[in-house]
């Protein structure tokens, strides 16, 4: 069974994923943003003027799990059964950091999911705050962790 999104003739082509058998598959992806540390105080305090921030990148996040093979081309669309967004913020270093859980019992992982997942809630944030700090920067987009399947599990290192 090949894995490739390429046929013999080199056409793009969505992986047949039909023979594998369905496990569940864990992945965690996050996202950093990089803020003024007042605009990470305002958010914290509930200050922004375009409402609460990191309610609506939560929502946006869990939104972006189950669309995402309606924006990565080849993605296969899987029944999505756990997706949250979680916020680590640190005013004083103007830090926000996103981490993505997505889970589902599917013939293959939801790595892209998570990732879609942790970069709109990051986008999120952003949106949100830019009229106030225009040089957010978003960083780090990275998958952390993941587990299911044949390969087993991946832990970023922390390195």
């Amino acid at each position: 069974m090949s894995f490739n999104h390429f046929d013999e003739a080199g056409n793009a082509i969505m992986v047949d994923v039909s023979a594998k058998t369905p496990t569940m598959r864990t992945a965690v992806a996050g996202a950093v943003l990089t803020l003024k540390p007042e605009t990470v105080r305002s958010i914290v305090e509930g200050r922004v003027a375009k409402g609460d921030v990191l309610g609506v990148a939560r929502i946006a996040g869990i939104a972006a799990a189950k669309k995402t093979p309606e924006l990565i081309p080849l993605s296969h669309p899987l029944a999505i059964h756990h997706a949250a967004i979680d916020f680590s913020l640190d005013a004083e270093a103007g830090r926000i950091e996103v981490k993505a859980t997505v889970r589902a019992f599917e013939r293959t992982g939801v790595e892209m999911e998570a990732m879609t997942s942790a970069t709109v809630a990051a986008l999120t944030v952003y949106d949100m705050c830019k009229g106030t700090d225009k040089g957010i920067v978003i960083s780090d987009i990275a998958l952390l962790y993941k587990e299911g399947g044949k390969s087993g599990v991946y832990q970023r290192s922390t390195e």
